[in-house]
């Protein structure tokens, strides 16, 4: 699961993975909801969670995307609150519907994993691909594991290379050595099983994607 907070606009990613800057969607609950999140990202940087679970829940059910996100990582830690996959899967997969990419890429995790649920491999690769179409790198990595090992799906080598060498390339521009390395690898390991053909197909497609961006 990827974490908590750091502002209206602005997510760190504690445990795992990728800083993103959101835009909210203005409503008519919108600026209630707005303080209420700002009072919880205040509450959880002084480490009262129980505070940051209480106005996390006034904004996330006034249909805020990241108190939602928030709210369902709180449940998954347990941090304010008995931990509780099934919320932190219900909170999650709210703020992903909104299209919010970390937490589809958290969505694809629990599904993948079975937490809150039944493990579910084509749930996995559809919230695994809404994140990666989003340029979660992240997410492009899981993507490409799981078309190489048919997981959810037929194996396709070809697009598992793919999604890695996409993977390779937003770890780069985020200056995230770790997961550049980790899609190297795993780069390594694909061609290693494919074709001269399957690997010229592969570049083609990645190429032509880098150029449409």
């Amino acid at each position: 699961m990827t974490t908590l907070l750091q502002g209206c606009r602005e997510e760190t990613v504690m445990m795992k993975h990728y800083l993103r800057v959101l835009a909210l969607t203005a409503t008519l609950a919108a600026p209630l909801a707005v303080a209420d999140y700002e009072d919880g990202v205040t509450a959880a940087q002084n480490g009262d969670y129980a505070t940051a679970l209480r106005e996390f829940t006034a904004a996330a059910e006034a249909g805020l995307d990241l108190a939602q996100y928030n709210l369902g990582i709180l449940y998954y830690l347990g941090q304010g609150i008995e931990q509780n996959y099934a919320e932190a899967l219900r909170w999650t997969l709210a703020a992903a519907e909104q299209g919010h990419v970390n937490a589809q890429f958290n969505l694809a995790s629990l599904y993948y994993y079975g937490t809150g649920t039944a493990a579910d491999y084509p749930q996995a690769l559809r919230w695994n691909l809404a994140a990666a179409e989003a340029q979660h790198a992240g997410a492009q990595h899981s993507l490409a594991k799981m078309y190489e090992l048919g997981e959810g799906t037929e194996v396709d080598l070809v697009r598992a290379h793919f999604w890695a060498s996409a993977s390779q390339y937003n770890a780069n521009a985020e200056q995230d050595a770790a997961s550049s390395a980790e899609a190297t690898a795993l780069l390594g390991e694909l061609s290693a099983k494919m074709t001269p053909e399957q690997i010229s197909e592969a570049r083609k497609t990645f190429a032509e994607w880098t150029i449409s961006r």
